[in-house]
């Protein structure tokens, strides 16, 4: 089983301040005593609750294949830093092209070096859509991560890359990405989420962002865990004022996954954009959650997950827009597309709103069907397989989303992921 973080060997490793660890012993008490989900928390009332034994799940041991994924951990030509992880230890790094004053470092470098940045932004934002037990865990397990903080006024042209690997049966991983923006700092983000070996494991991770008034992020994750792997990706972010948060997540892999993505818009004219992209096959569950918070006015979100579901595969979709009293002209859109390929395909979506003030305009829905006969008829007439035309619509509807990212280098690495992925 996973070790406790109060071991006397995981203590002498433990690369965090004794503060830190303090605080990491207290999340293991929590999590150990907070009941499993059951069927009656709402959260998880579709879930597969079988999906979450952790007790085979063991501490990842010592990356065997440094080397190896050093050079598969490549993605934007040019990059203005790269972290490579393994088993939760940083193996590689580098930042050609950091302005100064920029900050990206490992998390348990900065709980020293920046101990003030580090108590303010980390796991501020309370973990509100059912996960709260596996959030302590992962809080008590945690020995690396990334901190990537950008000052007031100041802008990174080219991407941060990270890499996030695990390796070995059965081995659990947590990663985390906090990034913090100054006012009117600018900045974009990749997070890589992937298996060296196709084992089983047990992917934890967690990301917060935090964004100063009027500062831009733009953020990608792509989840390419083994098919057996149990992975939860928890989000919490808060827009600042008149700041924008632009983040698409893309679920390829996983065999159980649960996605909970926080979004609050704080102050006046903040805006929210999240897409989510998730391709689910075989018998693979993909079971996102998703709250737009609105707590201030003239603030807008936009959310759009586009879920294709194969073979006897599950996706779920729980989404709440809440509007907070007295937040006025608002304008928030939730929308939901399923695309199903197969009569045991299965998409549960509940879209819904939560709506305590006159002056807004919120909307949401979601679709479900299959495959347009009339855009395969007109593929397999100039010579395309109904097979290969399939994959192209599917590529179609996930490019909708990648040309909603305001980053040309960043918009051709992900065409080139579902390329890859879809065999295009």
């Amino acid at each position: 089983m996973i070790t406790a973080p109060e071991s006397p060997a995981v203590i002498e490793t433990n690369p965090f301040p004794h503060w830190f660890q303090r605080e990491q012993a207290a999340a293991l008490a929590d999590y150990e005593s907070t009941p499993a989900p059951t069927r009656r928390d709402e959260a998880w009332r579709f879930a597969s609750l079988k999906a979450l034994d952790l007790s085979a799940f063991v501490p990842a041991p010592e990356i065997a294949s440094e080397g190896k994924l050093i050079n598969a951990s490549t993605g934007l030509g040019d990059f203005a830093a790269r972290f490579v992880f393994g088993n939760n230890a940083l193996v590689h790094h580098e930042a050609p092209a950091l302005p100064e004053g920029v900050i990206v470092e490992p998390l348990d470098v900065a709980a020293y070096e920046h101990e003030a940045l580090f108590r303010a932004y980390f796991m501020a934002q309370p973990v509100e859509l059912g996960s709260h037990k596996y959030a302590r865990l992962h809080k008590a397990m945690l020995t690396g991560g990334v901190l990537v903080h950008v000052p007031k006024n100041v802008e990174v042209a080219l991407p941060i890359e990270l890499f996030y690997w695990v390796e070995g049966e059965n081995s659990s991983v947590f990663p985390h990405t906090l990034i913090v923006l100054g006012d009117n700092a600018k900045v974009t983000v990749i997070d890589h989420f992937k298996s060296a070996d196709g084992a089983r494991a047990f992917a934890c991770g967690i990301n917060d962002f935090h964004l100063g008034r009027g500062s831009q992020l733009t953020y990608a994750a792509v989840q390419d865990w083994s098919r057996d792997t149990l992975a939860f990706h928890l989000n919490s972010t808060l827009v600042g004022r008149d700041a924008t948060a632009t983040a698409l997540l893309a679920n390829f892999g996983g065999g159980y996954v649960r996605g909970e993505s926080l979004s609050k818009l704080a102050h006046d004219g903040g805006r929210s954009v999240m897409l989510s992209m998730n391709l689910a096959d075989g018998t693979r569950e993909i079971d996102q959650h998703t709250l737009q918070d609105h707590a201030a006015k003239h603030a807008s979100s936009d959310l759009l997950y586009q879920n294709v579901v194969d073979d006897a595969a599950r996706t779920i979709f729980a989404g709440i827009i809440r509007v907070q009293e007295g937040e006025s002209q608002t304008d928030a859109y939730q929308r939901v597309r399923n695309l199903l390929l197969t009569d045991d395909a299965i998409a549960v979506s509940m879209p819904g709103l939560e709506i305590l003030n006159d002056d807004v305009r919120c909307t949401h829905g979601a679709t479900s069907g299959g495959l347009d006969p009339d855009e395969l008829f007109y593929m397999q007439a100039r010579g395309i397989s109904k097979k290969l035309a399939a994959r192209l619509i599917v590529a179609g509807r996930f490019n909708s989303l990648v040309e909603r990212i305001d980053n040309e280098a960043l918009r051709d690495r992900l065409r080139a992921v579902i390329a890859d992925r879809l065999g295009v």
